[in-house]
């Protein structure tokens, strides 16, 4: 029989400028909507419905099938006995073309499919393209934020993480009818929402915005398909001592102005304790000295990173009239100089 054409664009219902992205949106939504487990009263209709879906995805969705798919136009009769189209027609020869191994998910799809992209390596094949799901339909990708202080990020480990998700309908049993009827528990949808708690390993020196992927513990697959994973997005709260650059910490210690003169010791906190530091004589308002391995730990290889101690000066709120005669003979002495 004459080869039919297949208007892939008008099947998913999008115009021909649609994007990917509007392209999967379109194919999920008329997925769900025909996948045959949703459809018990009208199977067969809904499986070829489906197929019809699927077919159209496979095209639309691969940037190198799409292109060609795009070349077509009003010539694609003609496209097609160059690429090697031989079905049988009135008047015609009668040639059979043996087309490649499509594979058991595109051996359903149409002559015209078969014709144009038979060609692409089938999928599961090394190098080959994409899998779609026509067997089922993997779930959405889901973010959820993690509140996390500096010393949780130093520290890193285990913690529950409570989340609000959708787990299957136990009713219907995710296919949102119960005896060809919709399903009042889930209203149709096949999903209800549960309440979880995780246990997430988060890992020591993590920073601000880094991802966490939990596989497996974002939105539910559909008829079948494997669930999609769970993105924690870290957000460390604002430290009141620690400013955080890279894997390195930084903080401001107020220090006696005899001892920036003078030198000595003085204490300071690190994100583990306190420590003692010492300050070199004649140290300037302002100077930074490094303590070495004092940061945060090195998320991707061993050891920590550095504490930049900014020395700040400190003088003396209420002198006493001895402090106040040693001062002015102190800057009696520098003017003489």
């Amino acid at each position: 029989m004459p080869l039919q054409y297949k208007d892939y664009y008008e099947t998913l219902g999008v115009p021909k400028s649609a994007s990917a992205k509007d392209i999967k949106s379109a194919y999920r939504k008329l997925a769900r909507t025909w996948h045959p487990d949703v459809n018990p009263t009208k199977k067969k209709e809904a499986e070829e419905k489906f197929k019809e879906i699927s077919e159209a995805y496979e095209v639309l969705s691969d940037s190198e099938k799409r292109k060609r798919y795009d070349t077509l136009g009003p010539n694609w009769q003609q496209q097609a006995q160059n690429f090697g189209y031989g079905g049988y027609q009135p008047g015609g020869d009668g040639v059979h073309y043996e087309f490649h191994d499509l594979g058991e998910e595109e051996a359903g799809f149409s002559d015209f499919f078969r014709t144009f992209f038979s060609d692409f390596a089938p999928r599961g094949a090394a190098g080959g393209r994409r899998t779609s799901s026509r067997r089922g339909i993997r779930g959405n990708d889901a973010e959820y934020g993690i509140e996390l202080s500096l010393r949780d990020a130093y520290a890193g480990g285990s913690r529950q993480l409570t989340v609000q998700t959708q787990a299957r309908c136990p009713r219907c049993g995710g296919t949102g009818t119960v005896e060809g009827k919709l399903c009042h528990e889930c209203r149709g949808t096949g999903t209800v929402a549960v309440t979880k708690t995780l246990d997430v390993s988060i890992p020591r020196g993590v920073r601000d915005g880094q991802r966490i992927r939990l596989s497996g513990q974002g939105g539910l697959g559909f008829g079948g398909g494997p669930n999609g994973d769970l993105y924690l997005v870290v957000h460390i709260a604002h430290d009141p001592l620690f400013e955080r650059r890279g894997d390195d910490l930084y903080e401001e210690h107020p220090v006696s102005v005899y001892t920036l003169v003078l030198g000595g010791e003085t204490t300071v906190p690190t994100i583990t304790g306190k420590i003692d530091m010492r300050v070199p004589a004649l140290s300037q308002n302002g100077r930074v000295l490094r303590i070495g391995g004092k940061g945060m730990p090195k998320l991707r290889s061993d050891g920590n990173g550095d504490l930049y101690v900014k020395l700040v000066a400190e003088l003396p709120t209420k002198p006493t009239e001895k402090e106040r005669e040693l001062w002015a003979q102190l800057a009696e002495t520098a003017k003489a100089r």
